[in-house]
């Protein structure tokens, strides 16, 4: 048999009616009952997601935790090269995002998984559903963990930076300790918001986090603008200082970073498969990139600015001590309380894919998720629980972002965009 033919005969197969039905596959079993329904999800008074509301919703699940990371980038690559890289890879986001969006139109797809299945089979579709779940489940212990970091504190290369609970209220063992403050956290604040069926329900709290990011920006860049004019802050280097081979391989320890900074793939069909008018997907793509890219050299910028040499790998971990500005210790908590409540806003929009995609890979000939609440809650529990779990034994975030960036995430952002590009060409 021809690669041609048995390419075909697959995707005749995928498309039968006993075909698995993958993550959004509840858009598909719309479709099939409701043939006029075009790929938004059949809920009574819900009339389809907005331009704005699918702006901030994918904004939201750009900027996560990887934004702390960006000012160390920085410290690696000089100023020049850092935002030059910045803008390159929003550059390759928005082609690689563009090449799943037009394949998956011609392929009819609704989920990032069905167009890997449809260029590669079962295999493919497993694949990304792998990737995606390991990106998703690492992203999401890092969140849990940094939010552990602001509300209990952390210990960095033997330093003691106590916690936000522990400043205000002191030492108390019983509830300001990490493991009950991460368990109050996620009943109280992030259970209910992963309890959603849907995305555009995220609309609000994810333009709060947007705003929130905005917040964390202004404060930088203002506490910086004040000790330029003071006279206190010394330009940095614009270009990297390699003063041997090891300096030089480091540099390419910023690409998971860079890379992790923009990763949404993932939530693109979500967002697009919820949209009053889907062909805008490309413009919402385009602004929240052009959003995010702003929010990540502005922070990049002025953090580096700010810290210099001494800005560590996280940088919120430098918003501990004196700013050597008025109110020093005031806008310390402002910004670690306003980051805190980001990255407890941004943990359900990555959460809704997750949970999509292990339901997808778990049982693939099951009816849609959101029709089942008893598989729903019971799936959610068991990924809340596995995820506070790993936030409460992983070491280091760094780990995590490293290992991440490096495997998962670059297959989900860039490898799997290219092969099917290659694939639905040759085809």
């Amino acid at each position: 048999m021809s690669l041609m033919s048995a390419t075909a005969g697959d995707r005749s197969f995928r498309r039968g009616p006993k075909t698995p039905l993958l993550p959004e596959n509840h858009y598909q079993y719309d479709k099939h009952y409701h043939p006029h329904h075009h790929g938004t999800e059949h809920f009574e008074g819900f009339d389809g997601a907005s331009f704005s509301g699918a702006v901030f919703n994918l904004s939201t699940t750009i900027v996560g935790a990887g934004i702390m990371a960006l000012p160390a980038t920085f410290k690696q690559l000089g100023l020049i090269p850092g935002v030059t890289l910045i803008i390159l890879a929003a550059l390759l986001t928005e082609f690689s995002i563009d090449m799943i969006l037009r394949f998956s139109k011609a392929s009819k797809s609704t989920s990032y998984a069905s167009v890997a299945g449809d260029s590669f089979g079962v295999f493919g579709r497993t694949i990304s559903q792998v990737c995606i779940i390991v990106n998703n489940l690492g992203m999401l212990v890092v969140y849990l963990i940094i939010i552990g970091d602001v509300l209990a504190g952390t210990w960095t290369m033997g330093l003691r930076h106590r916690g936000l609970m522990e400043e205000w209220f002191g030492q108390q063992w019983w509830w300001t300790s990490r493991s009950i403050l991460l368990l109050l956290t996620t009943c109280f604040v992030i259970a209910p918001l992963i309890s959603f069926k849907r995305v555009d329900s995220l609309r609000y709290t994810s333009a709060l986090s947007v705003g929130l990011a905005v917040v964390f920006v202004a404060i930088t860049a203002g506490v910086t603008i004040v000790k330029m004019l003071e006279g206190t802050i010394k330009m940095p280097p614009l270009f990297p200082e390699l003063v041997d081979q090891a300096a030089f391989w480091k540099l390419f320890t910023t690409i998971p970073i860079l890379v992790t900074a923009y990763i949404c793939h993932h939530n693109v069909h979500p967002i697009e498969n919820e949209l009053t008018d889907p062909s805008q997907m490309k413009s919402i793509v385009r602004t929240s990139l052009i959003l995010c890219s702003s929010v990540y050299v502005a922070t990049s910028f002025f953090g580096f600015l700010l810290f210099g040499e001494q800005t560590l790998d996280d940088v919120l971990a430098n918003f501990d001590g004196d700013l050597g500005v008025p109110y020093s210790s005031l806008l310390d908590d402002v910004i670690r309380v306003s980051y805190g409540v980001h990255l407890m806003l941004v943990f359900p929009i990555v959460f809704y894919s997750l949970r999509l995609n292990v339901d997808g890979l778990l049982f693939p000939h099951a009816i849609p998720i959101g029709y089942d609440n008893k598989r729903f809650y019971s799936l959610t529990a068991c990924l809340m629980g596995f995820i506070f779990l790993g936030a409460n034994s992983v070491p280091s975030i760094w780990d995590a972002f490293q290992f991440t960036g490096a495997t998962a995430t670059i297959s989900v952002g860039y490898i799997f965009p290219a092969a099917i590009a290659l694939s639905c060409t040759r085809a």
